[in-house]
């Protein structure tokens, strides 16, 4: 078996959990690669729901949809992903995070430990027993070492009887090296 990068690691993740027909989320939708894998997932009679607060990633996202012939399957919103429970009302098989601030814009602007644990605390109401919430976690910007401390701290105290929580990184590179915190809905509540 051949270790695989953190990417494409995730698209696996979201792969072996998203049918067709299923509503997902793309939290952080950036420059649209992660909506526009999310469409191919769910198919025609699925729906993606993706988010980004700024509207030049929502205007990226919608132009790689549009060329893919793929708009109709996705609801794009320019908000926080701490806000999707304003949105979305019913439940969800998947959802994707990719944490830290837009390749190529303003890094200024980034994702925050509270917004993503609010985030995530709407989704694990949302997500169907079996679904997954995969967040690819940069963390070597300003305020991503934050970020990531909070995200650690709060799936480590998720009980297991209601989730699995697995982090996978690769110990040995340098320049903090991106990493996944996958959560997999185990049981209706807590």
């Amino acid at each position: 078996m051949k270790l695989k990068r953190v990417l494409p690691f995730a698209k696996q993740l979201l792969m072996s959990t998203v049918e067709p027909g299923d509503t997902v989320v793309d939290a952080t939708a950036g420059n649209g690669h992660d909506t526009l894998f999310l469409t191919e997932l769910v198919g025609e009679n699925g729906h993606v729901y993706a988010f980004d607060v700024q509207a030049e990633a929502i205007q990226a996202t919608s132009d790689r949809l549009e060329e893919a012939n793929k708009l109709e399957l996705a609801t794009l919103i320019q908000d926080g992903h701490e806000n999707l429970h304003l949105y979305i009302q019913q439940e969800v098989s998947a959802a994707i995070f990719n944490l830290g601030y837009l390749p190529g814009s303003d890094h200024e602007i980034i994702t925050t430990g509270n917004s993503t644990l609010q985030a995530i605390e709407s989704l694990l109401q949302l997500l169907k027993v079996g679904g997954m919430i995969v967040l690819v976690v940069y963390h070597g910007h300003p305020g991503g070492k934050e970020e990531k401390e909070a995200l650690l701290s709060y799936v480590q105290q998720l009980p297991q009887s209601f989730a699995h929580v697995l982090s996978y990184q690769f110990l040995n590179q340098q320049n903090n090296p991106p990493f996944i915190i996958a959560i997999e809905k185990m049981k209706k509540s807590i």
